[in-house]
């Protein structure tokens, strides 16, 4: 693409090469603007038209958009605007827009960008169902998915992305408490084999009944959170231990019904986990009560 001719507001000097007269595909966009940050990219495109164009232009091509990295907040033109050509996007992250992004805003980004394969929802209390639908339906490639503190999402809404995810191998359903075993359970039937990565944190509706069948369709799962969730007691974890082999973390802080004697095995097997053995957690209080590290044989 040929940059367009715009004044150059004062004499030139011979030989100089103006920014941008360089070429555009072959240099600007792959080694300059590739290395901007976003937020530095929606001050350049004010500076001229030529420069919007070429911002554009790179938004076009963008295969990664973090919104974090344009600020904390963000309002609803200028995402508009700078997601309005893109249509290669892989990953997709929308956190900062939680406080306002809806079906509207999102649907028509997802159905201009079938490629995509990580998605990040955290937080966005405004969507509904439609635009998981959306989601499920138009991008098959979907491998990575955070939908945390979304309290919208409910065992119909995680059916819809279980029938339609076949890649799906990490998601994030911390605190979507409208989910409860039924939904799991279904999930875990209809993905379980390609799941290394779940989190089911601060739900008390999800019991035993959900992490049992987990742990008997999710082969490869590899990281569990299960922080918070207060129904889930030791037979959850004894059949972790028996079913997923390849399992290297599990957070089970404020689980009060998982006792020590099922955890043990994990730990054996080098399982990174959350709560500490009691007699380290007794002597850890021991040392701060008395102020010095207590001499104690651990081998008695």
């Amino acid at each position: 693409m040929e940059p367009p001719m715009e004044p150059s507001g004062g004499e030139q000097e011979p030989g100089a090469v103006r920014f941008l007269d360089l070429p555009w595909e072959d240099v600007l966009l792959p080694h300059v603007l590739n290395r901007v940050p976003l937020r530095q990219l929606l001050r350049l495109q004010r500076v001229s038209r030529a420069f919007r164009s070429l911002v554009q232009l790179h938004l076009a091509g963008l295969r990664r958009f973090d919104a974090a990295q344009v600020g904390t907040q963000i309002p609803r033109a200028a995402l508009a605007r700078l997601l309005r050509d893109a249509e290669g996007l892989q990953e997709l992250a929308l956190a900062p827009c939680h406080e306002w992004l809806s079906d509207e805003d999102l649907v028509p980004v997802l159905a201009r960008n079938p490629q995509l394969r990580s998605v990040a929802l955290g937080g966005c209390g405004q969507l509904s169902r439609r635009a998981l639908g959306a989601l499920a339906e138009g991008c098959p490639r979907l491998q990575r998915l955070s939908l945390a503190h979304c309290d919208w999402v409910d065992g119909l809404a995680l059916r819809g992305l279980a029938d339609r995810c076949p890649a799906l191998e990490e998601l994030d359903l911390t605190a979507c408490r409208q989910l409860k075993d039924e939904a799991i359970v279904y999930l875990a039937q209809r993905r379980g084999a390609g799941l290394r990565s779940l989190s089911l944190a601060v739900n008390a509706n999800v019991g035993d009944a959900a992490v049992q069948e987990l742990a008997r369709n999710c082969p490869e799962l590899q990281h569990l959170d299960l922080t918070g969730c207060l129904r889930v007691g030791s037979d959850g974890v004894r059949t972790l231990a028996e079913y997923c082999p390849v399992l290297r973390s599990l957070r089970v802080r404020h689980c009060h019904h998982v006792a020590e004697s099922s955890l043990s095995r994990l730990r054996k097997r080098g399982v990174d986990i959350d709560v500490e053995p009691p007699l380290h957690q007794a002597l850890v209080l021991l040392q701060d009560m008395a102020g010095f590290a207590p001499f104690v044989n651990l081998q008695v």
